[in-house]
């Protein structure tokens, strides 16, 4: 029998589309699939959140996997010595994975690939989880692309001529069981206390992203590009933490979409807008790569001299949905509940820490990192700076939302507020968004004591945007 292939998962943690799965699994000789849990990575191990969800996606996983004949083997440690004793042990003469964009990972895993080819293990890595590679998308000069319309137009050509790896099948299992660490060991689902009760809505694993897919394309991809900013209304196709984990591809996202349209006849208004996120979230990765300190430091240089404020007190009110606008409260107790946040409100709330409350764009960041689902790096600090003016095709230093404009527009009845801010519930709609601007007896009728069951604004609008113009004009 041939020796055996190790197949190395980290954010791919399914079956389909899975080119390194495949590639493994078109050899002679059985298959070792692996996941290790490597905290170390970039110095920034996983939130609580994404901890939730990789327990539930990897028992996923596991079960998929026991179906087609190879058990998932978990290991925890460094990646090096992990794969190093596996080989050791298994007499494996071949590791495959699938690319990460990150620089981090990437300097591990070129030092992991001239290891294991120096030891005579054959070491190889295929394409990952995007619809063009960071590398492949350049300016006519050969540059990277920093405005993501023009990125997008380019792009856009690209996607059609990538169809998703087939399905595989069948794995043949390694003849002698390997030591695997019980799942429960790594303790990833929170314990005393558990307080992800409100996390129950969500299915991680393959399966439960490709439901969510039908169900996305089946109702609401329709009026994708309409619906897409109410928060008050199921107009998101809720795939982020899907996308993130690797439990789908965007690969099959457009070859599904691909054959909706040959079938339709013609492309959509919201098939279209739905691929542009699909790209901004390329986009989002390419910036990583290319600029691979935006984690820690802003794109545009001119910002490493913002005039950041120092407030512990406006910080914990923000975490805790206690700032007196509604859309911002009920976007971050949305968060903390259910470890998601519509899109519109993540813009929203960014634009209020940076900008009302004149914080440092990271501070929101690494909440967000703990408290999302989704929590993507790229796709985290990227939307940060851009919402900070300090990005990529960044929002104008100018633009500050105004949460109440903002709240009335996309929530207008405040179905949302009234979902997340139940101290508001009986809130006229005209004040939903405004509580202290009612009359002391409509407020009293509806039981609301500003200040005591819901607190008053912690900051002014119009002098918060005041503030923030003018901090904006002293680094200009």
């Amino acid at each position: 029998m041939s020796p055996p292939t190790v197949v190395w998962f980290r954010k791919d943690l399914r079956l389909a589309d899975n080119e390194a799965l495949f590639a493994a699994a078109s050899r002679d000789g059985p298959v070792i699939p692996l996941y290790i849990f490597d905290e170390g990575v970039g110095g920034r191990p996983p939130g609580a959140a994404s901890r939730w969800w990789l327990d539930k996606s990897l028992r996923s996983l596991a079960e998929d996997l026991n179906r087609l004949g190879a058990p998932l083997v978990l290991r925890r440690g460094g990646a090096a010595e992990v794969l190093k004793r596996l080989v050791a042990e298994s007499g494996a003469k071949a590791v495959y994975w699938n690319r990460l964009y990150d620089q981090a990972s990437i300097v591990r895993d070129t030092r992991i690939k001239a290891d294991l080819n120096a030891g005579g293990v054959e070491a190889l890595s295929f394409a990952g989880g995007m619809l063009n590679e960071p590398w492949t998308v350049k300016t006519g000069s050969g540059t990277p692309y920093r405005v993501f319309t023009p990125y997008w137009r380019a792009a856009r050509v690209r996607i059609d001529m990538c169809g998703p790896a087939p399905v595989v099948k069948k794995l043949r299992a390694n003849p002698a069981p390997l030591a695997s660490d019980p799942i429960d060991a790594w303790a990833l689902h929170p314990r005393a206390p558990d307080w992800s009760g409100g996390f129950a809505g969500w299915r991680p694993g393959e399966t439960g992203a490709l439901d969510a897919l039908k169900t996305f394309l089946g109702s609401r991809l329709n009026a994708y590009q309409d619906e897409r900013n109410r928060p008050d209304r199921s107009g998101t196709s809720r795939l982020s933490p899907h996308l993130h984990f690797g439990e789908i591809s965007p690969r099959q996202i457009v070859d599904v979409i691909r054959r909706d349209e040959e079938r339709s006849g013609a492309p959509t208004a919201g098939s279209e807008a739905f691929l542009r996120e699909i790209g901004w979230r390329d986009f989002n990765y390419q910036l990583l790569f290319h600029a691979s300190d935006m984690e820690h430091s802003p794109l545009n240089p001119i910002f490493g001299g913002f005039p950041w404020r120092q407030d512990r007190r406006a910080l914990a009110a923000w975490q805790s949905g206690r700032t007196g606008y509604p859309i911002v409260d009920a976007g971050m107790r949305e968060l903390w509940t259910t470890g998601w946040m519509h899109n519109r409100v993540r813009m929203i709330v960014a634009s209020f820490l940076v900008k009302h409350l004149l914080l440092d764009w990271q501070l929101g960041e690494r909440w967000f990192w703990d408290t999302l689902v989704d929590a993507d790096l790229a796709n985290n600090v990227a939307g940060w700076q851009w919402v900070a003016g300090s990005g990529a095709d960044a929002a104008p230093y100018f633009r500050v939302f105004n949460p109440v404009l903002q709240g009335e527009k996309f929530d207008p009845d405040g179905v949302y507020v009234r979902r997340w801010v139940p101290e508001l519930a009986t809130a006229p709609s005209r004040f939903i968004h405004q509580p202290w601007r009612a009359p002391t007896a409509v407020l009293a009728a509806c039981g609301i004591r500003l200040g005591v069951s819901y607190p008053e604004p912690i900051v002014d609008h119009a002098e918060a945007r005041t503030r923030a113009l003018a901090a904006y004009e002293r680094i200009r």
